[in-house]
């Protein structure tokens, strides 16, 4: 089958240009390169050229993928599957450990390729994470720190050391069951078992879910605050959570916030989760954004002068997802406007220049403030803007009117107009008691410098 794409390759990929309108740019950057690499138990497996394509395998799976399992149906009357590597990646492993990770990502297919503990950078604002992440990886029998809570805000790395701590397990413990799994699939599992319940009249469907998610040595969740608030899938969750805990298994979990801050959380598990490791991850320094740059330049035939770097590490400054997102732009930006020349920083600048505003500040509003405030609190933007008075609305709503007062040209009758009050007085006794309460509650005072920190991020 392999020799039968291969010789019918031509066939397919000129198939996919003409069916599904690839312009010639387009087609002679990302197609015409791929180069099939071997075919095993139905799986393809083709090779992107990185010295000619740049870092492109999510963007050429995304985009390609199923036209791709589409023309070679057509032209071979074969369905296969299609997993896409770096020709670099596969040559310099060298065959027996290539073949030993494709074996292991078939096993355990919710591993990410290249997530592992060498190639996360550590620096200042995520060590003790990593520390933390290695000493569980390395004595995964739930007595290092259990649960481990890793949060930050997206893109600072959280998933990246889950993937890193299940991929170290996997290959030290291989008696040790791992399942790792985003709070969404775990819901829609959830919800998919419910369903099947209540067609067939039963509850093998539940009872399947809970030994998918129960009968394992060690539990990693990821991004558990859109399980908050969804009652079925909380209510599963944490009696997973619970039967695993108290079974001594090691659980590994991720949010964007901190147990404290997580308003619509039942005490006990707030108490349990902190009871383990809770660590933040901090966005990352000049340093360590030039590390990163650095690293995946070093994964890339591409060079890109120390200026380039420097520019794109002083502009980008959210999250290490932005910043190599920006790295591949400028990449891709100049093969497609500037093919075999070198890439210079004025290339680097018009690559970005939708991406980077270095010297426009955030334009912050009183909408934009109810938005993060009702993040921060896990409320609905419509809740603070109502006429409820209950206590998990009044704290918020008199931080969105402080900082509509501090943060905005807008009068206390404005605020009053914009978060649906009746007066401005209203807002006056907002303002005057976050003032006075600041001084004496820390708590209080450290959620707002977070909120501040939100908004201008």
């Amino acid at each position: 089958m392999e020799n039968q794409i291969k010789d019918k390759w031509n066939e397919i990929i000129t198939y996919l240009r003409d069916e599904y309108l690839i312009n010639g740019v387009l087609f002679r950057t990302w197609i015409e390169p791929l180069e099939v690499i071997s075919y095993e138990n139905d799986v393809l497996e083709i090779a992107i050229d990185q010295s000619k394509q740049g870092d492109i395998l999510n963007l050429i799976d995304k985009k390609y993928k199923i036209p791709l399992k589409v023309a070679i149906e057509v032209k071979t009357g074969k369905e296969v599957d299609i997993k896409f590597i770096y020709k670099s990646e596969a040559e310099s492993k060298g065959v027996s450990s290539y073949n030993k990770e494709v074996s292991l990502m078939e096993k355990y297919p919710f591993l990410k390729s290249g997530h592992s503990f060498d190639s996360f950078i550590v620096s200042n604002s995520n060590n003790i994470a990593h520390a933390a992440a290695v000493a569980v990886a390395e004595n995964p029998n739930g007595q290092a720190y259990n649960p481990l809570f890793l949060y930050s805000g997206p893109g600072l790395g959280k998933t990246h050391l889950m993937h890193s701590i299940a991929r170290y397990i996997i290959e030290n413990n291989p008696d040790y069951t791992v399942n790792y799994t985003t709070s969404e699939d775990f819901m829609n599992s959830v919800v998919e078992a419910i369903r099947t319940n209540k067609q067939k009249g039963d509850t093998a469907a539940t009872s399947n879910l809970r030994k998918k998610y129960r009968n394992v040595d060690v539990l990693l969740i990821d991004d558990i605050q859109f399980i908050i608030g969804k009652e079925s899938t909380q209510i599963e969750f944490f009696n997973t959570f619970e039967a695993l805990y108290q079974a001594g298994k090691q659980l590994v979990i991720s949010s964007d916030k901190p147990p404290s801050e997580m308003e619509q959380l039942d005490m006990r598990y707030r108490s349990r989760f902190n009871s383990g490791m809770p660590v933040d991850i901090q966005p990352p320094d000049y340093e360590t954004s030039i590390a990163i740059l650095r690293n995946k330049q070093e994964q890339s035939d591409i060079i890109l002068d120390d200026t380039i770097l420097s520019y794109i590490a002083s502009n980008i400054k959210s999250n290490i997802r932005d910043l190599e997102g920006a790295y591949n732009k400028v990449v891709l930006f100049a093969k497609l406007t500037n093919p075999n020349q070198k890439i210079t920083l004025e290339v680097a600048e018009r690559a970005l220049k939708d991406f980077i505003s270095p010297d426009e500040k955030i334009n912050i509003t009183a909408e934009y403030i109810i938005e993060i405030v009702a993040d921060h609190f896990n409320l609905e933007k419509d809740s603070l803007l109502s006429e409820k008075k209950t206590q998990n609305l009044s704290l918020p709503r008199q931080i969105c009117m402080y900082l509509c007062n501090e943060l905005t040209n807008l009068t206390q009758k404005e605020i009053a107009l914009k978060l649906k009050r009746k007066n401005h007085t209203t807002v006056i006794h907002a303002v005057n008691k976050i003032k006075e309460d600041i001084n004496v509650d820390k708590e209080l005072e450290n959620q707002i410098h977070i909120i501040k920190k939100k908004l201008n991020s």
